[in-house]
């Protein structure tokens, strides 16, 4: 479980396939990082498979590659990180499972005057996606400031700006996308409780 506040951004240091899986590695920025713990990379929920020499490895497999937008970074890309909330932990954005429901493509950047980005929203998430509801974005936790049935909006305040790679995304690029949790748990049950009557 996260937040969907980034710690920071980091570069991607290496990538290298394996038998079914891509090997990412990112610099090793805490200190007490430990194997098989979780880690967000761009909002998707990561388990660290190898610390070695300052470095963080880990192992994405296939189907992640085909969900979300890790196997499209190369080397010196910078990625969002974030490691997992703790018990006791202060919740300041708002509660991100790390599962990713898919892609949503950044169709326009208006930087003033203020800054907001407008991404695609995919059809089959839709639903889940209200005016001023949660949304994560490569792992950061933002509000919905606009909807219509083909797109959403969301402001990037200045610390947003300053802390992300938000602004820095070439247009079209697929932001992986997870829409809030309760919204998804509330619809699912309706729609049960719906079809079973």
């Amino acid at each position: 479980m996260f937040t969907g506040i980034v710690e920071q951004s980091a570069p991607v240091i290496g990538i290298a396939d394996g038998p079914g899986f891509k090997r990412l590695t990112i610099p090793n920025i805490w200190s007490d990082t430990r194997g098989g713990e979780s880690i967000a990379i761009n909002g998707t929920c990561l388990t660290v498979a190898e610390i070695h020499d300052g470095k963080l490895g880990f192992d994405i497999v296939q189907e992640t590659l085909s969900l979300t937008n890790l196997g499209l970074l190369h080397i010196g890309d910078r990625v969002h990180v974030e490691r997992a909330l703790r018990v006791g932990d202060r919740i300041d954005g708002h509660f991100v499972q790390g599962h990713v429901d898919g892609t949503a493509k950044l169709l326009d950047k208006q930087l003033a005057p203020d800054c907001r980005l407008r991404i695609q929203s995919p059809p089959h998430l839709a639903k889940y996606l209200i005016p001023k509801g949660s949304i994560c974005i490569d792992g950061v936790s933002l509000t919905i400031a606009a909807i219509s049935p083909a797109y959403s909006e969301v402001a990037l305040i200045p610390t947003t700006i300053s802390r992300t790679e938000l602004v820095n995304r070439p247009m079209n690029w697929p932001f992986n996308l997870e829409a809030d949790v309760l919204a998804k748990t509330i619809i699912s049950h309706l729609e049960r409780q719906q079809s079973a009557s």
